[in-house]
């Protein structure tokens, strides 16, 4: 798979659409010809088995092709408007957070909050959090209590690749593992 490929799709898909000329239906959805001709024009790949390939390797299983493959989407992580309709799901007791130092004050101190995107990601082990914060440096687990959140009124989805999604964490439901 082709970072870059995955790259440019992520970005397309989840914050800038109109950057590689394409137009997402309510749902987030793209149609792959017209994806497959923004990457020819900017000569990433024009075989629509590297797109295939990107889908089904991405480490993070970020995208998804509708069942007849005539469609791709981003799963989550948008900043772009859009409707994914992840069913609300009872959490587990705990989920987790993987961050870096660095943001960890703020993170105590006001909680976790979706920034650019439409909800926190988090995730149902440590080892998947691990993954996540490794991507900024040294990776610093949080610990969220799902549960007690729940219990509270908050609501939680489940995307289809197993990240959990809400609104925000307030920083009494979080504790450095």
């Amino acid at each position: 798979m082709s970072k870059e490929l995955s790259k440019t799709l992520s970005y397309w898909l989840r914050h800038a659409p109109e950057a590689g000329g394409l137009v997402l239906d309510d749902a987030g959805w793209a149609p792959v010809n017209d994806v497959m001709a923004a990457l020819g024009r900017e000569r990433l790949t024009d075989r629509i088995e590297d797109l295939r390939r990107t889908v089904a390797e991405s480490d993070k299983s970020r995208f998804e092709l509708s069942d007849d493959g005539a469609w791709i989407r981003a799963r989550q992580g948008h900043s772009v408007a859009v409707d994914l309709d992840w069913p609300v799901t009872e959490p587990p007791e705990f989920l987790f957070h993987g961050t870096v130092e660095r943001f960890l004050d703020a993170i105590l101190g006001e909680g976790l909050k979706p920034m650019a995107r439409h909800h926190v990601h988090l995730s149902p082990d440590v080892a998947t959090a691990t993954r996540v914060g490794e991507r900024r440096g040294a990776p610093v687990i949080l610990r969220v209590a799902a549960g007690a959140m729940a219990r509270g009124g908050a609501v939680f989805r489940l995307s289809s690749n197993g990240v959990w999604l809400a609104d925000a964490v307030p920083p009494e439901f979080i504790e450095r593992v």
